[in-house]
């Protein structure tokens, strides 16, 4: 795997980290990485193409466990990177969640950021 692929597979890591923590972590993780322009699409149809709303979003219960499987990444130009994998999570005294996740990054002058992400659940 290149040095860029495990940069971005990093940064989905430390995404369900921030997330599995508290909602001002989610927050200040996502506030630093989210692009200026962004579209998230996740399950029951939920399509969030604004950043403030994106980060207000993030105000949920943490996850308390999860994990990725198989991550791997394309980079269809040098200043993109597609990272694909299988999450599967839970909350406390919640069903299981399992998705088909896709991230979007754009190399922009201070590192790479999130512009796409979108969870197909299984």
């Amino acid at each position: 795997m290149s040095t860029t692929g495990d940069e971005v597979i990093d940064l989905e890591e430390q995404g369900w980290q921030a997330l599995s923590s508290t909602p001002e972590t989610a927050r200040r993780f996502y506030e630093h990485i989210l692009d200026h322009t962004a579209v998230m699409l996740l399950p029951g149809g939920l399509v969030l193409d604004n950043r403030t709303a994106i980060l207000d979003s993030l105000s949920g219960p943490p996850w308390s466990a999860y994990q990725l499987r198989d991550p791997q990444v394309l980079h269809p130009t040098n200043d993109t990177a597609i990272v694909t994998y299988e999450a599967t999570a839970h909350r406390d005294d919640a069903p299981t969640y399992t998705a088909l996740t896709s991230s979007v990054y754009v190399r922009r002058t201070d590192g790479w950021k999130l512009t796409f992400h979108q969870q197909t659940p299984r």
